[in-house]
């Protein structure tokens, strides 16, 4: 997915967390994107700042940090220091569970935050992956907090984001708690149309940049059943497939797949 095209805002933001370098790392000197001149501004800080408070918010987020494919921006563990704005790319969360294998717990794109997952126990509780090569935004969390004191419209998205997270979580304990394999992959599809569309970019056509072994990790399905599910779409007229390309065909219908869930 290509970020160098201008965005435009239409619908709901969704922040989600993001990732860090060692404080010891960041130069504040270095060439930095500002926060009052990107174009990702209205997803991952949607609040209305004076130019005085622009210039802090500036002054407080650190050197572009570049991230491979493949890449960790943090491991479980590492020590808590920066959360991360996600300004391209794409990102997987994971923890490993005590029989070895991962579980996904999340996936992150542009304008999202991540790396709140360190804020209680001052160190990481997840793995952090680029899914593709990607850059974050790094904000020293320590400044941060400083900061939110003489803003106040800071405080309060902050404290947004977080409540964001909180619902997220739940949303995902009903998901695997409550809906059928083809309800979750669903609920899967039109959560990234939605993703997509707040960024500018077409909701009902895009690139898959997970696996759909990760997929499945993430809705606590089986690889098979993943691809059982995707190939029905694709026989009941829904989606077209082709390998991680997804054309919607119609969107309606796959909501009408949840709206039966949701019926008594």
């Amino acid at each position: 997915m290509p970020q160098t095209k201008k965005i435009r805002i239409d619908t709901d933001q969704t922040g989600q967390n993001t990732v860090h370098a060692p404080m010891s790392a960041i130069n504040l000197n270095t060439l930095k994107v500002a926060c009052s001149h990107c174009n990702l501004r209205e997803l991952c800080l949607p609040i209305e700042l004076t130019n005085q408070e622009l210039t802090k918010l500036d002054a407080l987020v650190g050197a572009g940090r570049k991230i491979k494919r493949g890449q960790s921006l943090y491991r479980s563990g590492n020590p808590f220091e920066a959360i991360y704005a996600v300004r391209t790319g794409f990102f997987k969360t994971d923890v490993l569970l005590e029989d070895g294998r991962e579980q996904v717990t999340g996936f992150q794109m542009a304008g999202e935050i991540i790396g709140l997952d360190g804020i209680c126990s001052e160190v990481h509780t997840c793995n952090a992956i680029a899914l593709e090569d990607s850059e974050v935004c790094v904000i020293p969390f320590a400044m941060l907090e400083q900061l939110q004191t003489e803003i106040r419209a800071l405080q309060h998205h902050i404290h947004k984001v977080l409540s964001r997270e909180i619902v997220r979580d739940q949303s995902v304990m009903m998901l695997l708690g409550t809906m059928r394999a083809e309800e979750r992959l669903a609920t899967f599809l039109l959560n990234l149309s939605q993703r997509f569309a707040a960024r500018g970019y077409s909701a009902t056509e895009f690139h898959l940049r997970m696996t759909r072994d990760e997929i499945g990790s993430y809705l606590g399905l089986k690889l098979e059943t993943v691809s059982r599910a995707l190939s029905h779409f694709h026989e009941g007229g829904l989606i077209n497939v082709q390998q991680k390309h997804i054309r919607i065909h119609d969107l309606e219908g796959i909501r009408k797949l949840l709206s039966r869930q949701a019926s008594p």
